[in-house]
């Protein structure tokens, strides 16, 4: 495998002159605009048609020092779908990926596939790796719904009792993900589950702290799939309106849906009192040495100002 980074020089260079605030009123301005052209703030965001949520975890912050998450080697998203145009994977090769860690279940990647998005979708130069977080549930966030019913209300306690539960059954997929970064710092990789919300956001809040990125940056990062998911929103809500197996009112929908600062701000918290903080649950419930976790910060925390500035 050739672990350098030639292959994505096109999208690191392109995007290395480019800086992007945090969207601060990011639920007023979506509640304003949900096209599916509305220009995406780049970086983070890579828009690609049928790859929603799409963007780059990397150029955030690292407090106390000059230094920032490195770009270009782990990206989040939510499903890729068969509406990838070739223009979409003519992008997609420009960040030469070379692992797609898929966290879908079994059950949610055969809905994919009878609705006609495309069950799995396969990436040309990557290898696709079926790292679920549950197996045989459905967890996408129209049956988390179902599952939480707190969850509807869009509170914290909801959102922490549904991440918990992926927190508890997430070692073995999330373990794979973290050694992948450990082993081959320089091997870009694409995570996803169905929306790139929440299992995925999920870890990737996990990474963030243990680079040392503060509690409120990691929650800004993780709203921004209030922005990444505009369009897509649309489409689930319409969807459950109209098989009435989901809540009748919108508000419900939207809360269940949404992916608010506070709700992680919260998730940081339980963790830290559960786990003793990201480190601990890494370490203790994923299983990684001292020297892997010193491993993937020496790989992911580079010389250089962040990009995004609060």
């Amino acid at each position: 495998m050739n672990l350098g980074c030639d292959s994505r020089s096109i999208y690191v260079q392109t995007h290395q002159r480019n800086s992007c605030k945090f969207l601060r009123n990011q639920h007023s301005k979506m509640s304003t605009s949900s096209s599916r052209s509305a220009a995406l703030p780049s970086p983070p965001f890579i828009q690609v048609e049928g790859l929603p949520n799409l963007r780059d975890l990397g150029g955030y912050p690292v407090p106390g020092c000059k230094n920032s998450i490195r770009r270009g080697v782990i990206y989040r998203a939510g499903a890729p779908s068969s509406r990838i145009d070739e223009e979409g994977w003519t992008t997609i090769k420009s960040l030469g990926i070379t692992h797609v860690y898929d966290l879908r279940s079994n059950p949610e990647i055969e809905k994919a596939e009878a609705a006609g998005r495309g069950g799995v979708v396969e990436f040309e130069g990557s290898k696709r790796v079926f790292a679920p977080v549950f197996t045989d549930v459905d967890y996408s966030p129209q049956n988390l719904m179902v599952r939480f019913k707190n969850y509807q209300s869009g509170s914290p306690e909801g959102f922490t009792a549904a991440y918990g539960d992926i927190l508890k059954n997430a070692p073995q997929s999330y373990t794979q993900i973290l050694r992948h970064i450990a082993q081959w710092p320089t091997s870009p990789l694409l995570l996803h589950c169905t929306a790139g919300k929440d299992r995925t956001g999920v870890l990737c809040a996990l990474i963030l702290s243990l680079c040392g990125t503060d509690d409120e940056t990691v929650a800004r990062e993780y709203s921004l799939t209030e922005v990444g998911l505009a369009h897509w929103r649309e489409e689930v809500i319409a969807g459950l309106m109209a098989s009435h197996t989901m809540p009748s009112d919108r508000t419900g929908a939207l809360n269940m849906l949404s992916a608010r600062s506070e709700n992680m701000m919260a998730t940081l918290e339980m963790i830290r009192e559960r786990y003793g903080g990201a480190e601990g649950y890494i370490r203790e419930q994923c299983g990684l040495s001292d020297e892997e976790i010193a491993q993937i910060r020496s790989s992911l925390v580079v010389a250089g100002a962040p990009v995004h500035q609060l």
